[in-house]
């Protein structure tokens, strides 16, 4: 044992052990920016394939407009046979679970069915594992009625756990998308008084802000896109604000249709919003700095002062069983 210890311990070897450290680390630092997947490409790759869905839907409608014929039907998968034969739509699709599914980044009538499937579905799988493990696994001393009532109460939080998720992954969005919008007004605002029309300014925006947020950039691709393909452009700036469903998102939205109608400066508008937006996020961010004396209130008395008390108090302790031990 003694001789593989020095070994380890030989200096030569510790310089080439360091050296192969170093020499995998350089060589890692290079190659996993290229293994790592390009998330914006990817993004901006769905984005293209979702305005050429807009082209089309908007030819298909216009063609069953001429022809009053029905578009061809897609084959039913396994969620939406259940989905139909339970006639979960009337049941539990709203408005508002559309509008949600927008924002959580969510499009068309696949992520709708699959919600309604797993709604469906997670109460009684929910249900029957808390049901099989307190019955057959283990009880834990429980009455019958204790363990059907929890069995119950799985079966609730599977009917709410899609409702939470999708939650957050909506205030997930919304905060990439709240850290990148003043910037991306900045950006805005400088291509609008360029020269470059609202189209061409927000697909100029999105390329430049992906690298940053992604969410924000989807969205203003698909406003572009909407920009192009729908009958009227109020509609796609509306679009934009109930995707993300924030206030400072509508506000834009609401100026860039009013200068339309009106003919106002575009400019004024966008300045005043960034200026606003940036006061909003400072606003956040001294909030935030404020709530946090309360917040570490509990951690300091927890662990902070019982260490401070053992330093200040040790030494006399201490000194103290040796004056008594002496004794």
């Amino acid at each position: 044992m003694s001789p593989i210890i020095d070994y380890l311990l030989n200096p030569e070897f510790m310089v080439m052990v360091l050296a192969a450290i170093a020499a995998f680390a350089t060589v890692a630092s290079f190659v996993l920016p290229l293994l790592t997947g390009d998330r914006l490409g990817a993004r901006m790759k769905y984005v293209s394939s979702e305005r050429e869905r807009l082209r089309a839907e908007r030819i298909a409608s216009l063609a069953e407009e001429q022809r009053n014929a029905k578009l061809r039907r897609e084959p039913k998968s396994f969620m939406k046979q259940v989905v139909e034969q339970l006639n979960l739509r009337k049941a539990l699709e709203t408005d508002t679970t559309r509008e949600r599914l927008k924002m959580a980044g969510f499009r068309g009538q696949a992520p709708v069915v699959a919600f309604l499937f797993f709604r469906a579905t997670l109460p009684i799988v929910g249900f029957l594992i808390v049901f099989f493990y307190l019955f057959f696994v283990k009880s834990y001393d429980l009455a019958p009625i204790v363990r059907l009532g929890m069995s119950i109460g799985g079966a609730y939080l599977g009917f709410y756990f899609p409702n939470i998720f999708i939650s957050n992954l909506i205030q997930r969005r919304q905060k990439s998308i709240k850290s990148v919008f003043p910037d991306a007004l900045d950006l805005l605002l400088i291509c609008v008084q360029a020269g470059m029309s609202v189209e061409a300014a927000m697909n100029k925006v999105a390329g430049e802000i992906g690298s940053r947020s992604i969410e924000l950039a989807e969205e203003f691709s698909l406003t572009t896109a909407e920009l192009s393909y729908l009958p009227e452009r109020r509609q796609a700036f509306e679009n934009l604000g109930k995707r993300t469903g924030l206030a400072g998102v509508k506000a834009v939205g609401t100026s860039l249709i009013q200068a339309e109608r009106y003919g106002t400066a575009v400019g004024q508008a966008l300045r005043v919003l960034s200026r606003e937006s940036r006061d909003m996020r400072m606003a956040e961010a001294e909030k935030k700095a404020a709530a946090l004396p309360p917040k570490l209130t509990v951690p300091m008395i927890v662990f902070f002062l019982p260490v401070l008390f053992v330093v200040i108090l040790g030494p006399a302790a201490i000194q103290f069983m040796a004056t008594r031990a002496g004794n």
